[in-house]
């Protein structure tokens, strides 16, 4: 085996070591001491934002601020050969959201184990955790997020797929193992043993993915969800039995979501904090689809991937969720359906450090 190199860092009161990439030079320096003022400032202001409702609602009043790392364990951080500023920026949101995290899970009424939860609750969880025991890992996959090349990757690693290049139609339950294939005991030792991980993203860019993707693409969605939305929401169409379902608006949309039982929703537009439960689960390391790229490159070094396996870049065909366009979309709803559907995805806003949009008359009229 070739020599271990050398690590870098400081130990924390925990015992734990943040680690950071070798010296570097005055300038990378000089970078640093410039971006970690204005990441920190950042997320005071994403700390807070997403937190206001939370606050009116009462929901933090049993909260405890836990010490800097509450159970002893090691986060992981990305190290990678990159920019240095980048490295530090993503250690400092990656410690604030494990502290967030932590501090919002400490609530006595918070699920502290995966037997805690409700049964629809660990179902839902269990079917979205995908399992590699070759090389120890879980993940937990959420729906617009960059899934379905995660299960690409997985199949590639397990011989189902030459690559992760080949032009095949995504096929989401073959070839893949879910944690609910295990019995109790087995799922037990995998969460205690192996590296779990999960992405995440901006709750509406999400909501807008799904919205553009299912409703604007997807035939089965257009007849299952579409004609029944229309039929809710729509004057002069409860009767309807034509209704092709493929003309849904955002707003119908949203309207719909306001009336849905979180827990019950279909996995597309269900809160993120329902599908993979981070009070229930300790996830080592939570990627974020806004450094998508980065995030999976280390997650596939952190698993011990072959180095021929590299996670796919977007399919050509992607029309991805633009600022401008999700301000467009935002701005086409009435303010009153805003405020309601903000409530609905707070956790995942809150507990991953997502700033709430602004949708203020104002701001709509740029």
């Amino acid at each position: 085996m070739p020599p271990r190199k050398k690590e870098y860092g400081i130990k924390r009161a925990s015992g734990s070591l943040v680690h950071f990439r070798p010296p570097v030079s005055a300038t990378t320096a000089r970078r640093h001491s410039a971006v970690v003022p204005s990441v920190l400032t950042f997320a005071v202001i994403v700390a807070s934002g997403g937190l206001l409702l939370m606050i009116e609602k009462g929901m933090l009043n049993s909260v405890q601020t836990p010490p800097p790392r509450a159970n002893g364990k090691k986060v992981e951080y990305r190290m990678r050969n990159s920019d240095a500023a980048a490295d530090v920026e993503s250690q400092i949101v990656q410690e604030i959201r494990n502290r967030t995290i932590r501090s919002m899970c400490g609530q006595k009424n918070s699920p502290h184990s995966v037997w805690s939860l409700s049964p629809l609750q660990r179902k839902t969880l269990l079917q979205h955790i995908l399992v590699n025991d070759e090389h120890r890992f879980l993940y937990c996959y959420v729906p617009k997020v960059a899934c379905s090349n995660w299960k690409r990757v997985l199949k590639v690693m397990s011989g189902a797929l030459a690559n992760v290049d080949v032009k095949v139609k995504m096929d989401h339950r073959s070839d893949l193992l879910f944690l609910s294939d295990f019995s109790p005991e087995e799922i037990r030792h995998r969460l205690r043993h192996y590296f779990k991980f999960m992405f995440v993203r901006e709750p509406m860019a999400r909501l807008l993915s799904a919205y553009r993707n299912k409703f604007g693409e997807i035939e089965a969605y257009q007849r299952k969800y579409g004609a029944e939305i229309i039929r809710r929401y729509r004057k002069g169409y409860a009767k309807d039995k034509k209704i092709a379902g493929n003309d849904v608006t955002f707003t119908e949309f949203v309207r719909y979501l306001l009336d849905e039982d979180p827990e019950r929703m279909n996995e597309h537009w269900m809160p993120i904090y329902n599908l993979c439960q981070p009070c229930a689960i300790e996830y080592d390391f939570i990627g974020s689809y806004e450094s998508l790229e980065s995030d999976a490159a280390y997650v596939l070094e952190r698993v011990g991937a072959p180095q021929h396996i590299r996670f796919p870049e977007r399919q050509t065909w992607y029309k991805p969720v633009t600022k401008e366009t999700l301000h467009y979309y935002l701005c086409t709803v009435p303010q009153k359906f805003l405020k309601e559907i903000l409530p609905k995805y707070i956790l995942d806003f809150s507990l991953f450090g997502y700033p709430l949009p602004n949708t203020t008359t104002e701001y709509c009229r740029h």
